[in-house]
């Protein structure tokens, strides 16, 4: 029996990627059916960015995978020299630089509990902005309004504009002078109590970062609120005659049918998470690069995050599709 299912393992594990090549060449079933077509529609959609990151993107890619094996000497008027080291750039940042690892594990935590704050925020928001209620459209443009202010402008007043960081240092004087931070006595009084000290550690630091996370959910709740709006009402209605309660046709209906976008939006979160400008990581590359002259080291950090990154997306990736629930099925 064991060989049997050995057998069917083997037989069955390529089955993917045969299918999905399928898709794409003529003269099979799979090639007329409309998740192909859709697949193909699709990948025109993406054509023009997968070309633009060939042209642009895969040259500047292979060269800094090169040096981040090599030592790099900057030559006036030539370019730069390489000089092949192996993996000693790696090895320094793992096991000789003072800050790396330290900034490494701290933005992963901050990544984790980012991450599932941002998709239940989200989440959330897009449940409610999908009823029926007056000013829906306001309140649907409101929350799309940190995607546009968060794409460029508002992070350039943050670290740039004298006013705002005038006022952000007064705010910070005037809490330290008044002797009372509400959020950190409530944190000391549940500890001193005993409850739950680790979870309410993790809560808390979901509050104090509740600006990121707001500012972070746009895209998300566009997302998810789409995949709302895709169930057809004959689910409802039909959940309604048999006697579903509200709550009950959210588990059965809305929450399956919703579930593959869970696991876009956790990638597009830790994508985005990792990509911010006050990730302390990417300022720790910066300084190595840019005031130490260390071009190699700098490139070994940043494929060791880039390397993160991946680890991370494939886990998740791995672990939500477990739970999700497509169409298809």
């Amino acid at each position: 029996m064991s060989r049997k299912n050995s057998a069917a393992l083997n037989e069955h594990w390529y089955t993917p990627i045969t299918e999905s090549v399928k898709m794409y060449v003529p003269g099979n079933a799979t090639y007329k059916t409309m998740r192909a077509r859709s697949a193909r529609t699709g990948t025109l959609f993406i054509l023009p960015l997968i070309i633009g990151l060939l042209i642009f993107m895969a040259r500047p890619l292979v060269e800094s995978l090169y040096m981040s094996f090599s030592t790099i000497e900057i030559e006036p008027g030539v370019g730069y020299k390489a000089t092949w080291v192996g993996l000693d750039n790696y090895k320094y940042a793992f096991t000789v630089d003072p800050e790396y690892n330290q900034n490494l594990i701290d933005e992963i935590g901050r990544m984790a509990v980012n991450t599932i704050a941002t998709l239940v925020m989200s989440f959330v928001i897009a449940v409610i902005l999908n009823q029926d209620f007056k000013g829906r459209t306001l309140c649907r443009a409101i929350f799309f309004l940190p995607v546009i202010l968060s794409s460029g402008v508002l992070p350039g007043i943050e670290s740039q504009n004298e006013f705002f960081n005038m006022m952000a240092s007064l705010s910070d004087s005037m809490s330290e002078s008044s002797g009372v931070n509400l959020s950190l006595a409530l944190q000391e009084l549940l500890q001193v109590s005993g409850v739950a000290s680790g979870v309410f550690d993790v809560i808390f630091t979901m509050i104090d970062a509740i600006y990121d996370i707001v500012m972070a959910s746009g895209i998300q709740i566009i997302v998810f609120l789409t995949g709302m709006q895709s169930i057809p009402g004959s689910l409802y209605e039909a959940a309604d005659v048999e006697g579903c309660t509200a709550w009950e046709s959210f588990w059965k209906i809305t929450f399956p049918m919703v579930s593959p976008l869970l696991l876009v939006n956790c990638i597009y979160t830790i994508i985005d998470f990792f990509m911010k400008n006050d990730n302390v990581v990417m300022e720790r590359i910066n300084l190595v690069m840019y005031s130490q002259f260390r071009l190699g080291v700098s490139a070994a950090m940043s494929w060791i995050y880039f390397g993160v990154a991946i680890l991370f997306i494939a886990i998740c990736s791995f672990i939500i599709s477990k739970g999700v629930h497509y169409y298809e099925d």
